[in-house]
C-alpha cells in the first residue's frame, strides 16, 4: 500500500483527476441506470441481468486497468479506456432519463390520488338564503354528493335544513319543483347530469338541460385517495399472462385530463375479455340507456349510464352484477384527449358511416354528412362537418364522429360502434410510430387522458404478449369476437318527476349468450361443441355476431292502465302477475264497477310495484232524467275529493320522449308500446 501511494504521488495530477472523476461519474450514472432498468420488471429479465453484469465488470476492469496504465505511464492506453468509460456515462444518463420518464408516465396512468369536488347549485332565479332546504345524497359512500357536501356545510357554516335523497334524479326533480332551494352535485354536473332524465320543461314547452337552469353557489375540493383504484385492488396480484377482464369507460368532457372528480357521464361502456394463451378478445358494448339495477343505489332500476354519477366503482359493481363476471381491471379514457392523440398521430383512417338523418338537433348537416359540436361543445361556426366514407380524420373530426348519435336511427348503438372504430384506428396507427418525439407526445397524451387500476408492472408485462405474437407466427393474429345485445324500447314512467324516459330493455337469452362467450374466453367454462353446421355456397360467409337476433327470456314490463276496464279484468291480471291488488268503491258518474283510478302509474316499472289499489265506480254519480245529481252532498264532496286527488284522464305521453306530466296524475290507457329495434 505504501509503495502504491508513492507511485501515485509521482503520477501527474491531471491524470489522477481524470482517473478518479471518471470512476465517480461512471458509478453515479451507472447507479441511476440500474435504478431505472430494475423498474422494468418482467421485461427481458435475463437480458437486463446480462447488461447490469457486463457494465459492473467493466467498472472493475477500468478501476484495475486504469490504475495500472496510469502507474506504468501507458498514456495512450489510459486515455483510450478512460474515454470509453466516460462515453458510457451519457449513455447511462440518457437511457435512465427515458426509462424513468416512460415509467413515470405509465405510473401516472394509475392515479393514486384524485381531486374530488362538490358544488352547491340552485336555480338561477332562486334568491338563496338560510331558510331554504338543501338536497344531499344520503349514501355516506358518495364522496362528492355526501362526504364533501358535509365539509362544505361546515366550512361555510350553512344552517339550512338538509333533505336527503337516494338518487340524483329525484333530488334534481325536487329542485325544479321548488321543494328544495339547492342541492349538492359533482362539479362535472353539466355533463354527468345532462341526460333526458334531468331536462326541465319551461312554460313555453322549451326543454333545457340542468347546466342552463342552475348557478353554482359554493364549491369545495379535496385531494383524496382514488377510490376507483382501490375498488379492484385485489387484481394487483393477477398476472396478465392469465385471461383477464377489463372495463373500458369513455369519459366525454370539455377538459383535457382525468385528475379530477370521481363522477363522469358513462355513455361509453365496453367490457373486454382477453386470453393471452389464444390471443382471443371479446368486446361487449353496453348501451347507455339499458335499464338495469344500479348496485350502489339499492339495486333500483335506472339507465346504466346513471351509475357513473356515483363513480367508476358503482359502474363496475353494476356490470359485475349484471353479467356475473368479475372485472379485473378498468380503463377510463377521456375522449377529449382523443383530439390531441389523433393529431399527434397525424390523423386516423376511418370509414365514416353514412347518417340516417340530415339534421342534428335541428341543424342541417347536408346530404350524406354528419355534423357535431366541437371538443368544447360549441355549435354555430364551431360545428364540425364530416363527409361519409373512408377518409383520414383529424382530432376534432374523430371526436365529433365518436360523439354523434342523433343522426343515426340506432342512436347510442351506432355511436358505440363508431367509438370502437376510433379505438381500432388509433391502435393501428400506434404501430407505425417511428419518431422518438412522437412517442413522447403520445405517451404524455395517454398518461394525461387514461386512468387504470393496472400497476406499472402489469402494463409493462404486455411486452411479453406482443413478443409472443411476433415470435410465434402461428398465433400472431389477434382474434376479436364481436357481440351484440338484442334490445327493445322500454319507455318507463318516473313518478318522482312525472316524466317518461326512453330506456332500453334487453333479452336475457342474448345476454346469456354473450356472457357464455366471455366465460369461455376466460377459461371459466368449456365451450359447447357445435353438433350441426350448414353453409350455403351462394352466400358469402360472415363471422357470426354473438347475441344478435336472440330474443328469448322474460322481458321487463311496465304498468298498464286499467281505467275504463272492470274489476274482473284487473283482478285477473293481478293474479297472473302475482301482485297484491285491492279495490275501493267511490262515487263516480261511470258505470258501476268500472275502474276510475289506480295507485300505480301507467308506464311505471312493474317489478318496482308491490301492491296496487284500484278505485271502482259505484254508479251513484249519474244524473237523473231531469239532469239532477242523484247522490247527496256528501257523495258529491267525496267525488270531488277523489277527482281533485287524481284526475283520471291526463295527457298521454309520446313514445321515446320525455313529456312533463303532473306527478299526481297517472297516464291514460294504451301508453307507449315497446318496439323492436334492429341494429
Amino acid at each position: 500500500m505504501k509503495v502504491l501511494k508513492k507511485k501515485l504521488k509521482k503520477v501527474h495530477g491531471v491524470k489522477k483527476f481524470f482517473y478518479f472523476i471518471s470512476i465517480i461519474l461512471y458509478i453515479a450514472t451507472f447507479s441511476y441506470f440500474i435504478y431505472g432498468i430494475l423498474k422494468l420488471k418482467g421485461i427481458e429479465t435475463l437480458i437486463r441481468g446480462i447488461i447490469i453484469g457486463f457494465f459492473s465488470i467493466w467498472l472493475i476492469i477500468y478501476i484495475l486497468c486504469g490504475l495500472l496504465t496510469m502507474l506504468s505511464k501507458k498514456t495512450k492506453t489510459f486515455i483510450f479506456i478512460s474515454t470509453i468509460t466516460l462515453l458510457f456515462c451519457p449513455i447511462f444518463g440518457v437511457s435512465s432519463y427515458y426509462i424513468n420518464k416512460v415509467y413515470g408516465s405509465i405510473k401516472n396512468i394509475n392515479n393514486e390520488n384524485l381531486t374530488y369536488t362538490t358544488n352547491l347549485i340552485a336555480l338561477k332565479e332562486t334568491n338563496f338564503n338560510n331558510t331554504l332546504s338543501i338536497g344531499m345524497i344520503e349514501s355516506e359512500n358518495d364522496i362528492e354528493g355526501n362526504i364533501l357536501a358535509k365539509k362544505l356545510i361546515e366550512k361555510y357554516s350553512l344552517s339550512n335544513k338538509i333533505e336527503t335523497y337516494e338518487d340524483y334524479h329525484s333530488m334534481i326533480s325536487d329542485l325544479y319543483k321548488g321543494k328544495i332551494g339547492g342541492c349538492f352535485v359533482s362539479s362535472n354536473y353539466a355533463i354527468n347530469l345532462s341526460g333526458e332524465e334531468y331536462e326541465d320543461t319551461l312554460s313555453d314547452g322549451t326543454k333545457v338541460q340542468l347546466a342552463d337552469r342552475v348557478k353554482v353557489l359554493q364549491e369545495y375540493s379535496e385531494v383524496r385517495k382514488n377510490e376507483d383504484v382501490t375498488t379492484l385492488s385485489t387484481s394487483k396480484n393477477k398476472k396478465l399472462t392469465e385471461p383477464f377482464t377489463a372495463l373500458i369507460m369513455g369519459v366525454d368532457s370539455t377538459i383535457n385530463g382525468l385528475t379530477a372528480n370521481q363522477a363522469f357521464n358513462g355513455d361509453t361502456l365496453i367490457m373486454v375479455t382477453f386470453n393471452p394463451n389464444t390471443l382471443t378478445t371479446t368486446m361487449f358494448s353496453i348501451p347507455r340507456d339499458m335499464y338495469v339495477p344500479i348496485a350502489c343505489n339499492h339495486n333500483r332500476y335506472a339507465k346504466i349510464n346513471s351509475s357513473a354519477a356515483y363513480g367508476s366503482s358503482c359502474v363496475i359493481n353494476t356490470i359485475q352484477q349484471l353479467t356475473g363476471i368479475d372485472i379485473d381491471y378498468y380503463v377510463k379514457i377521456n375522449f377529449t384527449g382523443v383530439v390531441d392523440l389523433v393529431d399527434v398521430l397525424g390523423g386516423i383512417t376511418v370509414e365514416v358511416e353514412e347518417p340516417d338523418f340530415p339534421t342534428n338537433n335541428g341543424i342541417s348537416c347536408g346530404a350524406k354528412r354528419l355534423c357535431e359540436q366541437n371538443s368544447l361543445r360549441q355549435f354555430g361556426k364551431n360545428l364540425i362537418y364530416i363527409d361519409s366514407g373512408i377518409q383520414t380524420l383529424n382530432g376534432e373530426q374523430a371526436l365529433a364522429y365518436a360523439r354523434n348519435r342523433h343522426q343515426y336511427m340506432t342512436s347510442d348503438i351506432a355511436r358505440n360502434q363508431h367509438q370502437q372504430q376510433i379505438i381500432e384506428a388509433v391502435a393501428l396507427k400506434l404501430k407505425d410510430l417511428r419518431s422518438l418525439n412522437d412517442f413522447e407526445n403520445v405517451l404524455n397524451t395517454v398518461s394525461n387522458n387514461v386512468e387504470t387500476n393496472m400497476t406499472p408492472e402489469q402494463i409493462l408485462s404486455f411486452y411479453n404478449v406482443g413478443k409472443d405474437m411476433l415470435l410465434n407466427s402461428s398465433s400472431s393474429t389477434l382474434s376479436i369476437k364481436k357481440t351484440h345485445l338484442s334490445y327493445y324500447n322500454l319507455p318507463v314512467y318516473l313518478p318522482s318527476s312525472g316524466m317518461t324516459t326512453s330506456a332500453l330493455g334487453y333479452y336475457p337469452e342474448s345476454l346469456n349468450a354473450i356472457t357464455k362467450l366471455m366465460k369461455v374466453n376466460l377459461e371459466l367454462e368449456k365451450e359447447s361443441p357445435t353438433k350441426t353446421f350448414s353453409i350455403s355456397y351462394n352466400e358469402e360467409y360472415t363471422t357470426p355476431i354473438v347475441g344478435k337476433g336472440l330474443t328469448g327470456g322474460t322481458r321487463l314490463e311496465t304498468m298498464p292502465s286499467f281505467i275504463g276496464d272492470n274489476e274482473y279484468e284487473a283482478n285477473t291480471w293481478c293474479q297472473l302477475k302475482g301482485i297484491s291488488c285491492s279495490f275501493e268503491s267511490v262515487t263516480s258518474s261511470e258505470e258501476y264497477g268500472i275502474i276510475v283510478n289506480q295507485s300505480a302509474f301507467q308506464g311505471e316499472l312493474l317489478n318496482s310495484i308491490k301492491n296496487i289499489k284500484f278505485q271502482t265506480s259505484n254508479g251513484l254519480g249519474k244524473n237523473d232524467e231531469n239532469g239532477n245529481d242523484d247522490d247527496d252532498d256528501d257523495n258529491k264532496d267525496d267525488d270531488d275529493d277523489n277527482q281533485n286527488e287524481k284526475p283520471t284522464d291526463p295527457e298521454k305521453p309520446k313514445d321515446d320522449e320525455e313529456k312533463p306530466t303532473n306527478p299526481d296524475v297517472p297516464p291514460v290507457p294504451g301508453g307507449p308500446e315497446e318496439e323492436e329495434n334492429e341494429e
